[in-house]
């Protein structure tokens, strides 16, 4: 049992009050994200597939693990005074009312700052503590970044996930792996190699788990808007002939492929996907010009 992390300001919750060990025990569906709010944007997939299962015994759940504190967050309005320490504890205390809205298994905040983990030792601290969470969740399927986001802070927890899954034994490696949209959506992505994650259900919850976090949104950032209005696009434009097959699409990269085989070249694997982009525009291009 994890009893402490490599970070003095780690933060561990559980919803429904049961041991860590119980909710550990229980996940099927585990997110890492870099900062609070990530995760409802881009693991709202497992977040709606195991909603509501509560008492059910053996049935998914997901826990969320946010590697960073936020204290570099926007702000403005009410919270435009407010200092880097105050921040972080605002956003953790909104992420844990995200996590009791969504009924999540466990959430665990790892404190870290961007600096941090961007650092060489700091990365291998996060690595640790992830293997240590992986080892003991042991989830079916598990959410991440996508390797073609802009953000550095959330390509440093990527590595750190991909690090800590490659170290575990192959048959307690997750059985898929999802690097899905945040600071760049996968629209861009050939569509027979984009994975589809219909989240057409439960808008309600989507919009709620987002609107918790008030100092973002209050701060500048209508992530509420934006989160929602992306997965209407992507499900409207994704199919150009007939009818919408799905109200609400997010798009992701499958990365199961790097964890189980670490033969494969990691950023070579990533490089393919934006070459078959560019030689689909140039196909098409080259007919006319």
């Amino acid at each position: 049992m994890i009893e402490s992390f490599n970070h003095k300001s780690s933060d561990l919750f559980v919803p429904d009050g049961a041991s860590l060990d119980e909710a550990f025990n229980r996940t099927s569906h585990l997110a890492i994200g870099a900062h609070s709010d990530d995760l409802e944007i881009m693991a709202y997939h497992g977040i709606v597939n195991c909603y509501g299962f509560g008492q059910q015994a053996n049935k998914n759940w997901f826990t969320g693990i946010t590697a960073t504190d936020g204290r570099g967050s926007s702000r403005a309005g009410l919270y435009s005074q407010c200092s880097d320490e105050q921040m972080a504890e605002i956003r953790k205390e909104e992420q844990k009312q995200a996590a009791v809205v969504g009924r999540y298994s466990a959430v665990l905040q790892l404190g870290y700052s961007s600096d941090e983990i961007m650092d060489k030792e700091g990365s291998l601290r996060l690595k640790e503590d992830l293997l240590s969470i992986l080892k003991q969740t042991k989830p079916r399927t598990v959410y991440t970044h996508n390797p073609a986001d802009k953000h550095d802070t959330h390509i440093a927890v990527l590595y750190a996930a991909i690090c800590a899954m490659r170290e575990l034994p192959i048959d307690d490696r997750p059985e898929k792996i999802l690097g899905c949209e945040v600071w760049r959506d996968l629209d861009w992505m050939p569509d027979e190699d984009k994975v589809t994650l219909d989240v057409s259900e439960r808008e309600n919850l989507a919009n709620s788990l987002v609107g918790v976090f008030d100092s973002q949104i209050t701060g500048g950032k209508r992530y509420d808007r934006a989160a929602v209005g992306r997965r209407y696009a992507n499900a409207t434009f994704f199919y150009a002939e007939g009818k919408d097959k799905a109200e609400q699409l997010t798009f992701a990269m499958d990365l199961t492929p790097v964890v189980h085989d670490q033969t494969i070249d990691f950023v070579e694997y990533v490089m393919e996907y934006i070459n078959k982009f560019r030689d689909d525009v140039q196909d098409n291009l080259s007919q006319y010009f």
